[in-house]
């Protein structure tokens, strides 16, 4: 890898893309932090994102709005649909239609700007709420689409897109970050988190980050309200 080789990667502000931009930066990248404001039920994890880019060093750090609530569809987009509270069968309410291939198309987009061939996202395979957008093959179909999509891709450029924790369990995700000096608690990882980025502890994600500081036999840093 060149010592210049630049990097976009996608930053929500909770645990596993902080985790993402960590190793990104252990490889070596200067990355190039990228955040949405989709229209989520609270901006808690932008202020996170923030802060988190900051902590680990990118380079810059976009926050970019795609107002997906006026879609709605999802827990996480439309105020009239409850954040379930118990773990359920099939894919959850908590998943936001195409979230992940809009957030991708992004960050494809800012590369190609900026000349970087490589995209880091930090979908989970293993301890993960079933979404169809967090799977290996989610993730090799859109590597295909941008290698044919783009200027850089047609002209033989290449891209790469990766996924660090695609097959590691949130325990494992949680040692990563601990080892690189990663401050957990900066992280929002709440559904419904409050202004102050309290998480509630009943959700699922609050279930997978607890369950999985639990299982890397390190202390967790969650605020709950």
């Amino acid at each position: 890898m060149p010592p210049t080789a630049h990097a976009v990667v996608l930053l929500s502000g909770g645990l596993d893309s902080a985790t993402a931009l960590a190793l990104a930066r252990e490889q070596g990248f200067a990355c190039h932090a990228l955040s949405l404001d989709y229209g989520q039920r609270h901006d808690a994890e932008l202020s996170a994102a923030r802060r988190l880019a900051a902590h680990l060093g990118a380079v810059e750090h976009k926050v970019v709005h795609v107002g997906l609530d006026a879609f709605g569809g999802s827990a996480l987009t439309d105020a009239h649909i409850a954040v379930p509270e118990a773990q359920g069968a099939g894919i959850p309410v908590t998943y936001v239609p195409a979230r992940n291939t809009i957030l991708l198309a992004l960050a494809l987009g800012w590369a190609e700007v900026l000349g970087a061939r490589d995209l880091f996202i930090g979908v989970n395979a293993v301890d993960y709420s079933g979404y169809p957008d967090c799977r290996p093959a989610f993730i090799q179909a859109f590597q295909d689409l941008a290698r044919v999509a783009t200027k850089a891709g047609v002209e033989g450029a290449g891209f790469q897109i990766h996924a660090p924790l695609l097959h590691m369990s949130k325990a494992e995700i949680v040692r990563a970050g601990h080892r690189l000096g990663l401050d957990y608690g900066l992280t929002v990882s709440c559904y419904q988190a409050d202004p102050e980025g309290r998480a509630c502890g009943r959700c699922d994600a609050c279930r997978l980050r607890a369950q999985g500081f639990a299982e890397a036999g390190l202390p967790d840093p969650t605020r709950y309200r």
